[in-house]
């Protein structure tokens, strides 16, 4: 994947910046590598850092409704100071590792309709930062979490939407200010599927509505029980324990406990992004309105 721009913030005959991935394709915790390529401008120039930026498109919830923009989760300087002369091409390796808790994109190959994970770069010169385009990647599941997600169409659901939440969960610690949803529809309702994932295990966090109020039902394993777990029994265990159609009675699983109470609990910063203004919320750099700043973003798909 590549991008190539003229440094607009740093006027015309600036360096341009190229970013190649060797690594469109990551999981949770795995390592993102590549080179940005830097070639020289009509003029010297002294490089302050190069650093890169994870972002991903958030929703948070105000009084006025829902709102979308990206947000930078995880940034990395790849480079400290140097000189660029005029017309000279250098080339910045990079390699670092990602949060364990970065969203599923992708599955199966296919794109999870709502999600836009990707890579910017920026360029400081002489006190001018350009934060560049954005380059596209994949993330897919770690084996654990895809030996859940493979359990839902066993069970008769399809996948319905993704998306990131601003907020965090009750109970659950995380590192990053959001959490993702991942939507399914089948057997008379829908369920919300989150992880939670970390180098030792999984926080499964799965919510549907019931009669007497949304169901929270809790499942922390480490990555080799999850791989264990037979996961179309134990859902469809806590399915059952419900009472609005997702199935007949029966006894709950062991990995997990349940609640009934509202929606995963969230910080309540929503309205500080309300009013319109770019900022920080829980340590998540909110930037623009998200636009069609992936190609085919409107594309998704079922696995």
């Amino acid at each position: 994947m590549v991008f190539k721009r003229m440094l607009g913030a740093l006027g015309v005959g600036a360096p341009t910046v190229d970013t190649v991935l060797a690594t469109p394709r990551i999981q949770p915790g795995g390592s993102l590598a590549g080179e940005v390529r830097l070639k020289g401008g009509d003029f010297d120039a002294d490089i302050e850092h190069i650093t890169l930026g994870l972002v991903a498109r958030v929703e948070i919830e105000h009084s006025e409704g829902e709102s979308g923009g990206l947000g930078e989760f995880f940034r990395v300087q790849v480079s400290g100071p140097f000189s660029l002369r005029k017309g000279e091409d250098k080339v910045v390796a990079f390699s670092f590792g990602v949060p364990w808790e970065t969203p599923v994109s992708e599955v199966g190959g296919q794109r999870l309709t709502g999600m836009a994970v990707g890579v910017r770069t920026e360029l400081a010169i002489a006190k001018a930062v350009d934060k560049g385009d954005l380059d596209p990647v994949s993330v897919e599941p770690l084996p654990s979490q895809l030996r859940v997600l493979e359990a839902f169409p066993q069970l008769g659901f399809q996948f319905k939407s993704a998306d990131l939440e601003v907020g965090g969960i009750h109970g659950v610690r995380q590192e990053l200010p959001f959490y993702q949803e991942i939507e399914f529809y089948g057997r008379g309702g829908e369920v919300e599927l989150t992880f939670v994932a970390d180098q030792g295990g999984l926080e499964i966090v799965l919510e549907a509505g019931g009669r007497s109020g949304d169901a929270i039902g809790r499942f922390h394993v480490t990555h080799e029980e999850a791989l264990r777990t037979d996961w179309v029994t134990e859902i469809d265990r806590w399915l059952g324990r419900l009472t609005s159609g997702f199935g007949h009675a029966a006894p709950q699983g062991h990995y997990g406990h349940d609640d009934h109470r509202g929606h995963h609990g969230g910080s309540g910063m929503g309205a500080a992004v309300a009013a319109g203004a770019a900022g920080v919320v829980g340590g998540l750099v909110l930037g623009e309105v998200v636009e069609d700043i992936f190609e085919g973003d409107d594309e998704g798909g079922d696995w």
